[in-house]
């Protein structure tokens, strides 16, 4: 007893511990070295033991679509590891293809995706797989089918440019700066409320008030985005401090709105006297159809309808729109080409009805809004459908600045994708849009340019792939409100671009957001004049 005493406190003395700490630590960095030594030719970002790829990725958490523009420029697919799973990156139609059809059952959006989301989207229709999301699609896919709702939606969206017109010339006449986001986001939001859920919520009239809801439905959708690669974000959700306690806040407010837009339209359902008849929207189909016990819609469910349609239809048309006009105003032969188009649009119609076009003065506020007007009620689905260079000029902004810039899907069983790089049950593998469309291997040397030309063939639009072209993903998931959101954006530019041309305020940066959504950090301040 007392020689094994005597061992444990010679092997306890301060020499033996510092030797121990120091043999532990040599060990340590020794696996450290020989794991990044096996990753010596590998391509993309530094990886670690334990950590993964997450000290770099943070470091480029602002930038982080361009920093992977960097890796998948080098390697068509580039693995990212990180604490908890492992993110595998791709840029090439085939492997896009792959995922979004040809497999689709094994990439759903998956459990990590739906428990990052969740708490925004709840079970909606772009968080959740499986018959729950094939019920909502059917439902939704019939209501945008539906002649009625893109006849409504055509005057919803000629209305509300025209309010945005009204705000944007009084800017003019009275040299104010505006925030053109910020008025896209209002506009693009009172008219999914208007289509989508049948209620005015007036975010765009003249004197803009407080808009509680989308300043707490973004902070929500920054916070989110972050969880993706915050490691410690269940841990600040269970203590409820840091972001996620602002998170918290931020959806009881978004609900507090949301509820309320269910109570009100309800309310007038049942009001409505029996011969009256069905409005079309999509809230009102998903109401009825919660009649039914075996459907068992409830509020809740009601509610994440709405925000997943707010989503769709507020943020994404409304950060296209803004990266549009930005881009036009930096492309000088862009906006005079666009300008030409809308400008034969009025003359040609002037020819067909033997019309006559309102003379205006620039100068004066009453006659410059009258003109604008007159132009607008020449905007029809048939006549912006003849806008081609329109069209085209929206389809490069998307293909640059992607509204939803990278789409990340669960992986179900192990697999083995077309270029042969394997991924594991568990992890994730993201397509990257924003990628994609800056790739010389998918578009060719001038991938970076925007040019509005490589769209059209002898004047008329020419379509891509939408496994090359991905801004409305595809296979069985591809967007069913495309043809809406090119019918509002259209609607608008026309309007803003035939009678208005932007400036940049000077020393006003330009960057984008880190959310899900691919919106502009600082907003994008201009200065407006007017066009004769």
């Amino acid at each position: 007893m007392e020689e094994e005493m005597n061992r444990i406190s010679l092997f306890s003395s301060p020499d033996d511990y510092k030797t121990g700490i120091l043999m532990v630590a040599c060990m340590v960095l020794s696996w450290i070295f020989i794991q990044r030594w096996k990753q010596r030719n590998t391509k993309g970002p530094k990886t670690w033991p334990l950590v993964g790829a997450a000290i770099e990725q943070l470091m480029n958490y602002d930038r982080m679509h361009d920093w992977l523009v960097k890796y998948l420029a080098e390697s068509r697919t580039v693995i990212v590891p990180m604490p908890f799973t492992t993110y595998t990156y791709i840029a090439d139609p085939v492997n896009v293809e792959y995922v979004l059809k040809n497999n689709f059952a094994n990439y759903p959006k998956g459990e990590v995706y739906h428990s990052y989301m969740e708490v925004l989207l709840g079970d909606g229709i772009f968080n959740v797989d499986g018959e729950l999301w094939r019920k909502q699609r059917k439902t939704a896919s019939f209501e945008f089918a539906s002649k009625n709702l893109r006849d409504f939606s055509t005057i919803v969206f000629r209305d509300y440019s025209l309010k945005l017109s009204a705000i944007l010339s009084q800017a003019s006449f009275h040299n104010q700066e505006v925030d053109m986001q910020e008025l896209l986001m209002r506009m693009t939001l009172d008219s999914i409320c208007k289509v989508g859920f049948g209620v005015e919520i007036g975010t765009l009239a003249p004197h803009l008030p407080d808009n509680h809801f989308a300043q707490a439905f973004d902070t929500a959708n920054i916070i989110v985005t972050l969880r993706f690669i915050d490691p410690l974000w269940k841990i600040k959700k269970f203590l409820n401090v840091g972001s996620e306690a602002v998170l918290d806040q931020s959806i009881k407010n978004i609900d507090d709105f949301t509820y309320s837009v269910i109570q009100k339209r309800k309310a007038e359902i049942e009001a409505a006297h029996e011969s009256e008849k069905m409005k079309h929207d999509i809230l009102s189909r998903f109401i009825e159809l919660g009649k039914d016990p075996e459907n068992s819609i409830t509020d809740k469910s009601l509610r994440d309808v709405v925000l997943n349609f707010v989503i769709a239809g507020r943020d994404t048309t409304a950060a296209t729109l803004s990266w549009a006009i930005y881009m036009i105003m930096t492309h000088n032969h862009v906006a005079d080409k666009l300008f030409s188009e809308l400008k034969a649009l009025e003359e040609d119609w002037a020819k067909e009805e033997n019309a006559s076009l309102l003379q205006y003065d620039i100068e004066d506020p009453e006659s410059f809004n009258q003109r604008v007007t007159q132009f607008a009620r020449l905007l029809t689905y048939e006549s912006l459908g003849r806008l081609y260079y329109l069209h085209a000029v929206i389809t490069e902004t998307l293909r640059l600045y992607p509204a939803v810039p990278q789409d990340p899907k669960g992986i179900l069983n192990d697999d083995v994708l077309p270029d042969g790089t394997k991924v594991k049950a568990g992890g994730m593998v993201t397509y990257v849009p924003y990628s994609m469309g800056r790739m010389e291997y998918n578009w060719g040397p001038d991938a970076s340019s925007f040019k509005p030309e490589r769209w059209l063939k002898e004047g008329f639009f020419q379509n891509a792939s939408p496994f090359k072209f991905t801004a409305f993903q595809a296979g069985p998931r591809i967007c069913l409100g495309k043809d809406s959101a090119y019918l509002q954006m259209k609607m608008a530019l026309a309007i803003l671009c035939r009678f208005f041309k932007f400036s940049l305020v000077p020393g006003h940066p330009v960057k984008y957001r880190m959310m899900t959504i691919l919106s502009m950090a600082h907003g994008l301040k201009l200065t407006v004049g007017r066009r004769a």
